[in-house]
């Protein structure tokens, strides 16, 4: 995982939890996952701070790839999470 170098991957589908807080975001994903196959990406858009946090770890949990994420922004993140 790294942060953004201006470069954003490709994705598959996308999720956005703007204006949603913990828990939904993961909560959300993990629902959007389970529509997805392995191997393809997963773009989210967050507001929630709380997602700096629990991204990685919903991933490291579930053996996703955290392709990357974007947290330069003050109010808006995006992860791309390569599912497992």
């Amino acid at each position: 995982m790294a942060d953004n170098t201006g470069t954003l991957p490709s994705f598959d589908a996308v999720l956005d939890t703007t204006g949603l807080y913990c828990p939904e975001p993961i909560m959300l994903m993990h629902n959007k996952v389970r529509d997805m196959t392995s191997g393809q990406v997963l773009k989210v858009i967050a507001t929630d701070p709380a997602t700096t946090r629990d991204v990685p770890k919903f991933c490291q949990f579930l053996g996703h790839e955290l392709l990357e994420q974007d947290t330069s922004a003050a109010d808006n993140y995006l992860y791309f999470i390569r599912l497992a």
